[in-house]
């Protein structure tokens, strides 16, 4: 794979030399690896459906986008709560 060029703030490169120096990898390996380890968007909503599918096939649940939509929100609420402890 050829390498390419990424413009980044040089502070943002500092912080992930540091980092990828303290797991013994270079900046080019750690950012390999990362992206290695990152999901798109759509491999997220793909993973998403398919595990939608496994829990209505073992449990029968199967919630309508406004109660998915109600269960976010209240997810979202108790995040934001936990996170103001």
């Amino acid at each position: 794979m050829p390498d390419a060029n990424v413009r980044i703030p040089a502070e943002a490169r500092d912080r992930l030399s540091e980092i990828a120096a303290a797991e013994g990898l270079s900046l080019r390996a750690y950012l390999a690896r990362l992206a290695d380890s990152l999901l798109t968007p759509a491999e997220r909503a793909e993973r998403a459906e398919r595990a939608r599918a496994a829990l209505r096939k073992w449990s029968g649940y199967d919630p309508t986008d406004a109660e998915q939509d109600d269960l976010d929100a209240e997810l979202d609420r108790r995040l934001h709560q936990a996170a103001a402890r």
